[in-house]
């Protein structure tokens, strides 16, 4: 694996801090904007959407400019947003902080994953995508845990002052380890790039992100006001449970990223299924603090075992456009980032108590499945059909249909027999 794509790991966590790091400061941040934690929750949303917004926008802006430069200035441009969100003396200025960082994070994310992916061959996509993701994982262990314990200790406003220190540092890594990457023979073009979304695989791949990422933010979103009213735990807990959803997040992502190449709809699946049933677990166990303990840890390995199978997924229907891929990806995510904590919000609104975000979050992860079982059953119909390579020389190649009960690949000497896909043979 390239170095450069652990340095985008290392930046991811910064950006992962800063986006998640919220949900275990939503009362000091209601308590000292005069807000409800449902409003102060929005701010989490409002991330969200300016990475649903910002990722497309930012890849097609950012299309013909040189990459490293690219990542350069978002990483610029995210860490001064959470410098204006540590200085933001009202509500509306700290939200518009959070639309500004994220349009930046969104960015980035696009970029470095077409960048990451760009660097690794097709059957380590996964793994490539793992790394990236393992800066979230990692931000979760202990980048949003610390945000936690400094709202607790020194106020919430710490948490944005290190998150931008943070953001310094990996601006050094970028500078330091980044090397200069030529753009593309071809230049990029729009309306190349606009095709894939022609294809109903793309559209599913973002419902089954945009849902199963969003059935779980939906309840960790407000995770902290639930362990703390609903399972009577102490605030001083907080980030230590909000540390172990992160270290389950790792193994997750560690475990996910190895398996999801060779079995990308299983890890999609049962992944997703297995949320649900954490879910339903929590709606269903809240108010005993063991089982929300260890569900917050499960949550973590299930949320992130599935997030480099979707990471590939959308680069494999979208392979023509990597750089809407990655943007599409990210906004997917985002999607669910933002429609998640806005339903567990109106859940909290409506008096059903913060448990019922989960009941909310696995309605949405059940959809997720669904999508996820018809994605399956297209992909098998639409699979390129396998074709035989008859070469009784080097220099004369000709293609001809294979029945299906032939399908494999054999090799003999002389004139050679090899089966392969429709694909290989076009190149071929």
């Amino acid at each position: 694996m390239p170095v450069a794509v652990y340095v985008l790991g290392l930046s991811v966590f910064a950006l992962g801090t800063s986006e998640f790091m919220l949900s275990g400061l939503l009362p000091p941040i209601a308590e000292d904007m005069g807000v409800t934690i449902p409003q102060a929750g929005l701010l989490i949303s409002a991330f969200a959407i300016g990475m649903v917004v910002g990722a497309p926008l930012l890849a097609v802006a950012t299309l013909r400019l040189p990459r490293r430069t690219t990542l350069i200035s978002l990483i610029s441009l995210f860490g001064l947003g959470q410098v204006a969100g540590a200085l933001a003396p009202s509500y509306e200025l700290l939200f518009a902080s959070r639309v500004v960082s994220a349009l930046a994070c969104a960015g980035f994310w696009a970029v470095g994953a077409a960048v990451a992916i760009a660097m690794v061959d097709k059957d380590q996509r996964a793994r490539a995508m793992a790394v990236m993701i393992g800066g979230l994982s990692i931000a979760n262990v202990l980048g949003v845990p610390a945000g936690a314990f400094l709202g607790e200790h020194l106020g919430w406003r710490s948490a944005f002052w290190s998150v931008g220190a943070a953001s310094a540092i990996a601006l050094v890594g970028i500078l330091a380890l980044i090397p200069k990457i030529p753009l593309p023979a071809e230049k990029p073009s729009l309306g190349r790039e606009l095709r894939i979304y022609r294809d109903r695989q793309v559209w599913l791949s973002i419902g089954i992100t945009a849902l199963g990422a969003g059935g779980v933010f939906c309840a960790f979103s407000y995770l902290s006001p639930l362990l703390t009213d609903v399972a009577g735990l102490d605030s001083g807990w907080v980030p230590w449970i909000l540390g172990l959803f992160g270290v389950g997040a790792l193994v997750g992502t560690t475990v996910g990223g190895r398996v999801a190449d060779a079995h990308l709809f299983g890890v999609m699946i049962w992944g997703i299924t297995a949320s649900t049933v954490f879910l339903t677990a929590l709606a269903l166990l809240a108010s005993v603090q063991v089982a929300a303990i260890a569900l917050s840890f499960l949550l973590g390995v299930s949320a992130f075992f599935t997030a480099p199978a979707l990471n590939a997924r959308m680069f494999n229907v979208a392979g023509a456009a990597p750089t809407l891929a990655g943007a599409t990806t990210t906004a997917a995510f985002n999607l669910g980032n933002t429609g998640g904590p806005w339903l567990g919000g109106t859940v909290i609104d409506a008096d059903l108590g913060f448990a019922a975000t989960a009941w909310a979050g696995a309605a949405m992860t059940v959809t997720a499945i669904a999508l996820a079982v018809i994605a399956l059953r297209l992909d098998r119909r639409t699979r390129p059909a396998t074709t035989r390579v008859i070469a009784s020389s080097a220099d004369a190649v000709r293609v001809e249909p294979v029945p299906p009960v032939t399908r494999g690949t054999t090799v003999t000497r002389g004139a050679s027999v090899t089966s392969v896909t429709s694909e290989e043979a076009a190149r071929a």
